[in-house]
């Protein structure tokens, strides 16, 4: 009698996928405050603002309203279509219909839709380091292999297009593209994302573009649509977006896929087999949203933009760390690599992911390490908190990392 071949309790394909690290800090530091310590998190990459009254009257006067209790298209409410349709030319003057638009479970399902739709085991994604962690997750999800191209604070985390070139092989089927980008904050210059967009055409090279933080950026810095820039790029770019950062609607679950028809109607397919309608109270609200105005995010910049100064003032006093000035988003990406192999309270650290543990250990403050977007030497703090929590966080940072030896 033959022997039954061993097998995993669950999936080689989900057992190697790692937990979201950014949501793992948060959890922790969460629950580490409802046990009654102050800890101070600066993990997670979301709004502290509530959404606006008037988008969360939209969600109540639509919960009332028995249409919404049943199924709805796959591909999104029709009016939501359109208002996406309409809300990308307002903002990114960039022309789509509404068959080339899927509604999606926020912006992480957008993600993995796109590459599930568009990747075959082996396709290489080229994917600029520092990186959202979600991103290699999920190409390895679809059975692509990810190709890291790291730009380091020298280079103000922008890749260039030479490095993309020496990444580039027979097997390179698309670009991840992120600007603004999380974790950095870094944004493109117009010339920058040109440059990028007509090497990938001439290479026939995908672009995904994640412009979910299209409306947070600061210092005259401006968020350019890549298929805008480059009109030629239309047929091989995927644009993902949703109301999350602009909105302050991150537990809405709102996100969406711009692209190609037949694209669209694959991972529409895909959808109505996984998720099938994102959920219409949820839809309803995002309508509200992109049919209003912008005055909600212009209010939360003012806040994000003082926040921001303030924190890479406080971060570059202490000695052996270096924190460029973010131009976009509301995270800040400090280099941390002067602190490592130091003693600190009798301790040395010789990764980010060491010493992100003994702050937390130490001053109960809660950061993200490097090794959760590409190489070690780095933490991503949010600065997606009130005034007195971040300047209290990075006091204690100054405190215990001031003492390094």
């Amino acid at each position: 009698m033959t022997e039954p071949t061993p097998r995993t309790r669950v999936s080689r394909r989900v057992g190697s996928i790692a937990e979201s690290a950014t949501l793992a800090v948060d959890a922790k530091a969460k629950a580490l405050k409802a046990s009654g310590r102050p800890v101070i998190g600066f993990g997670a990459g979301e709004p502290d603002f509530a959404t606006p009254d008037y988008i969360v009257a939209a969600a109540v006067k639509a919960a009332q309203d028995p249409v919404n209790h049943r199924y709805t298209p796959a591909a999104g409410l029709p009016e939501l279509r359109k208002a996406i349709v309409d809300k990308t030319f307002r903002d990114s003057h960039y022309q789509v219909t509404v068959d080339q638009v899927l509604v999606t479970n926020g912006g992480k399902h957008a993600v993995y839709n796109t590459f599930a739709a568009l990747l075959d085991p082996g396709d290489e994604v080229l994917l600029p380091a520092p990186y959202w962690t979600t991103y290699p997750e999920a190409i390895k999800l679809a059975g692509g292999t990810t190709v890291e191209v790291f730009a380091g604070e020298d280079q103000d985390y922008l890749v260039s297009v030479e490095q993309l070139e020496a990444a580039r092989t027979a097997r390179t089927k698309a670009l991840m593209f992120c600007s603004p980008s999380n974790p950095t904050g870094a944004v493109y210059s117009p010339d920058q994302i040109r440059e990028i967009g007509r090497w990938a055409v001439a290479n026939g090279i995908w672009v995904i573009t994640d412009e979910i933080y299209e409306h947070l950026t600061y210092d005259g810095a401006r968020s350019v649509s890549m298929p805008v820039e480059v009109p030629e790029l239309a047929d091989t770019c995927v644009v993902l977006n949703g109301v999350a950062k602009t909105y302050a609607m991150t537990g809405w679950r709102v996100g969406w896929m711009i692209g190609p028809r037949d694209v669209i109607k694959a991972a529409t397919n895909l959808q109505s087999h996984s998720t099938s309608n994102v959920a219409n109270v949820s839809q309803r609200a995002a309508i509200a949203a992109l049919n209003g105005s912008l005055d909600a995010v212009e209010e939360m910049k003012v806040a994000f933009d003082r926040r921001r100064r303030t924190i890479v003032a406080m971060l570059n006093e202490i000695e052996g760390v270096h924190c460029p000035v973010p131009a976009g988003a509301f995270y800040v990406y400090p280099s941390v690599k002067g602190l490592l192999g130091k003693t600190i309270r009798g301790k040395v650290c010789t990764t980010s992911v060491e010493l992100a543990a003994l702050i937390l250990d130490e001053v109960e403050v809660a950061v993200v390490p490097g090794e959760a977007f590409g190489p070690s030497g780095y933490l991503r703090m949010s600065y997606a908190l009130s005034d007195e929590d971040l300047t209290e966080g990075v006091a204690r940072l100054q405190t215990l990392l001031g003492e390094a030896h």
